[in-house]
């Protein structure tokens, strides 16, 4: 009897294998993930992609109108704007994109978890996870960016501290100049510390929306799991970074070439063109990044072997299939790890 051939190793655990799966989650459920696009990531993309048009016309329609004003010594005009009103709106936006990217990660995550089990994908349970884990993400952000803004106020301190102790030590040195080279250096080792902590909580906000969890503890549960796959913590965190900073560069260098025209570029239709683009591209990448961060996940879990069980209970359970759910059916993970 002739034996079989041996079956062909498992993958190993790339960007690639995170991304595809995420193609296939999505398409298994286009029309779910286009609602929650529509509905939690579009208010995003849209804002970010014009924001920088917006917040340059204004800068320059009041320092063009102060200038006016002191050359012509006129009164104030009722017409001016404000700094604060520049500052509120500023603060407005990134209220108004928190709260939606906190709403989106509720909900994306938790249907490309179902998805993941080959689970009911619906919209009215994604919706109600979106709100029910918004506090326990903000709580989850606001312990983020606190140990982050501590890290920046100790390097801080510690440039200005060094730089009067070597003040005193040698009077004739320029202590501007020398302050600015030891700013640049504290930039960078801030950079490279974010950089490491983001690498090992980018788990955080699938872990807070699967496991219910909040605070402190989803970062130390990242951090856990992304144990040996920093590279690929770290590929996903690169390309995302860069893919999604081109379009908010696009629409700044459009926004910044606009400024010249006196804001005239809005009766453009192809500056309308390129706003729509541009935000639906943002959109795309945004919902594959959500995507991408929770199975990666899942696989980061497979990978310490804390899923075999939970795929055995999912198996364990009925599960109907449809003729036109060939794509929606259990996934069994099976990965190489190269530790």
């Amino acid at each position: 009897m002739a034996t079989p051939p041996p079956l062909p190793p498992p993958p190993t655990v790339n960007l690639w294998v995170v991304l595809t799966e995420s193609k296939r989650i999505i398409n298994a459920h286009s029309r779910h993930f286009l609602a929650l696009s529509l509905l939690f990531l579009l208010p995003i993309s849209f804002p970010i992609t014009v924001y920088p048009s917006v917040s340059l016309l204004l800068i320059n329609q009041s320092s063009s109108s102060h200038t006016t004003l002191s050359l012509l010594r006129q009164p104030p005009n009722a017409d001016d704007i404000d700094p604060k009103t520049i500052l509120l709106l500023l603060i407005a936006y990134i209220v108004f994109v928190t709260v939606f990217n906190l709403l989106s990660i509720g909900s994306i995550t938790y249907s490309i978890f179902q998805g993941f089990y080959g689970r009911p994908v619906k919209l009215i349970p994604a919706v109600k996870s979106s709100f029910t884990s918004f506090l326990p993400l903000l709580a989850t952000l606001v312990s983020f960016n606190s140990i982050v803004f501590a890290i920046l106020l100790i390097l801080a301190l510690a440039a200005f501290s060094l730089t009067r102790v070597i003040e005193l030590i040698v009077p004739s040195l320029d202590a501007s100049t020398y302050f600015q080279a030891l700013s640049a250096v504290v930039i960078l080792i801030f950079v490279a510390i974010v950089m490491k902590l983001y690498v090992n909580w980018i788990l955080a906000w699938a872990i807070v929306v699967v496991e219910s969890s909040w605070g402190l503890t989803p970062l130390k549960r990242s951090r856990g799991l992304v144990k040996g796959m920093e590279r690929v913590s770290l590929s996903m965190i690169v390309v995302f970074s860069i893919a999604q900073s081109s379009m908010v560069w696009i629409s700044t260098v459009i926004a910044a070439s606009d400024i010249g025209n006196g804001g005239k570029m809005w009766t453009n239709a192809f500056f309308v063109v390129q706003i729509v683009i541009t935000s639906a591209l943002l959109t795309v990448l945004m919902l594959y990044n959500l995507a991408g961060t929770t199975v990666m996940y899942m696989y980061c879990k497979a990978v310490h072997g804390e899923l075999a069980w939970e795929i055995a209970e999912e198996f364990a359970r009925e599960y109907v299939s449809l003729p036109f759910d060939d794509c929606k059916v259990p996934h069994v993970v099976s990965v190489s790890y190269n530790g």
